[in-house]
């Protein structure tokens, strides 16, 4: 059986590699001959952390990365509101990782590289697609030569992110949860480490939200919102970055992104699937964007090597049923979380000020807010509707704590 994978990022050479543990032969085709040299994604959190595990990378992903100390809100005036500590979570990982998504993808290959029934193609693209009785028909097109190859898969998953043609050849449509939003990213190198707190600082201010990160090594991130209007040469980048006490290093690079909240109307035709980004598009407020695909591979690969090895094709639907929904409210959270951190003009600033400051007396909520729990699977094909409950244990991950014996 061959399941062919449209996209070589995290999610698609992760559901290669999931796909291959379960006895799958696996092609992956790229419109890139190599990895995306530039970092995107910058935090996983332990359950993100499981599926690599699962996939067989966990450890070596470790080796690239660092645990977050946690995330500080902090006002206008760059004063601390409330902080909310990250440590070690219940799944014998990190509760929050960060790390270069180059490493991370160096990480992915290399495992790729060592498993005999993983192919990855790059330089090729997908151009055509049909789903009809039988094998699904792929017609992909080597963007060198122009020279097109017909293949045929036994399933395809659509890992192609954003801009997705697998989702666009299956007429799938994005729906808007929320409103874009443009951001400047700016990644950063520094010399020598700088003497800041190692985790999240999220700017409250509705005037310039802003964000500010530790990565890995020496490796820093910060992110500027933009007006409407404003471009990045308008903005007093050094005087930002000096306010984090970030003058000194090197931008390795600045690009504007449009953050958006988008999730994808259907996820399945046929044999032909979609996954992360070509599903489901978040703000990064709550840093679940590549999360969120390394769950869909993680649930889709069981299902459909169950369904090539003769269980019914109907265990398919379960793939959007599942996902869908858990999908919808990480996007919501993170539009509302979004929100909450930075909107409103002066009262709302001054309300956010309150709250958070009395979120420090209020033991329960603040152990709530540092546990990083992402919402439970809704009722569906996993979830009984009425064993259901706000509070209630059932969607949630089981899960793995570490344990101590002689020697280990």
């Amino acid at each position: 059986m061959t399941v062919v994978v449209v996209g070589a990022g995290p999610v698609g050479v992760t559901a290669a590699l999931l796909l291959a543990r379960r006895g799958l032969d696996v092609l992956v085709v790229d419109r890139h001959r190599a990895a995306y040299p530039q970092p995107r994604a910058v935090h996983l959190d332990d359950e993100a952390l499981r599926v690599l595990q699962a996939a067989g990378v966990a450890d070596r992903f470790a080796a690239v990365s660092r645990p977050m100390a946690g995330l500080r809100l902090l006002d206008g005036a760059h004063r601390t509101l409330v902080e909310f500590p990250r440590g070690d979570g219940a799944h014998g990982w990190p509760q929050a990782s960060m790390f270069s998504q180059p490493d991370l993808e160096r990480v992915l290959r290399e495992a790729v590289a060592a498993e005999p029934r993983v192919e990855l193609r790059g330089g090729v693209e997908l151009v055509g697609l049909a789903d009809r009785a039988g094998p699904v028909r792929l017609t992909v097109r080597d963007r060198e030569t122009g020279v097109e190859e017909e293949l045929l898969a036994d399933a395809v998953l659509g890992c192609d992110g954003a801009n997705s043609t697998v989702r666009r050849l299956i007429g799938a449509w994005m729906h808007d949860l929320g409103p874009t939003e443009r951001w400047l990213v700016v990644d950063l190198v520094a010399a020598v480490p700088l003497d800041v707190w190692p985790g999240v600082h999220q700017v409250c201010d509705p005037e310039r939200p802003a964000t500010f990160m530790p990565v890995a090594g020496s490796r820093y991130r910060a992110e500027f919102r933009l007006r409407d209007g404003e471009g990045a040469a308008d903005l007093d980048l050094p005087a930002q970055l000096a306010r984090f006490g970030a003058a000194g290093c090197t931008v390795t690079r600045a690009a504007e992104y449009t953050f958006a909240a988008r999730v994808t109307d259907r996820w399945r035709s046929g044999r032909v699937l979609l996954c992360g980004d070509a599903a489901h598009l978040t703000p990064p407020f709550i840093g679940q964007g590549l999360g969120l695909g390394l769950r869909d591979v993680h649930q889709l690969s069981w299902k459909l090597a169950a369904v090539l090895a003769g269980a019914d094709d109907a265990l398919l639907d379960t793939h959007q049923a599942e996902r869908a929904p858990h999908a919808r409210s990480l996007v919501r959270l993170a539009v509302l979380l979004g929100r909450l951190m930075t909107g409103g003009g002066e009262r709302a600033a001054l309300v956010r000020r309150v709250v958070l400051t009395g979120v420090r007396r209020l033991p329960r909520l603040a152990a709530f807010a540092s546990s990083s729990r992402t919402p439970p699977l809704r009722p569906g094909p996993l979830v009984r509707r009425s064993r259901f409950a706000v509070g209630s244990p059932v969607g949630g991950l089981l899960p793995q704590p570490p344990v101590d014996r002689p020697g280990r």
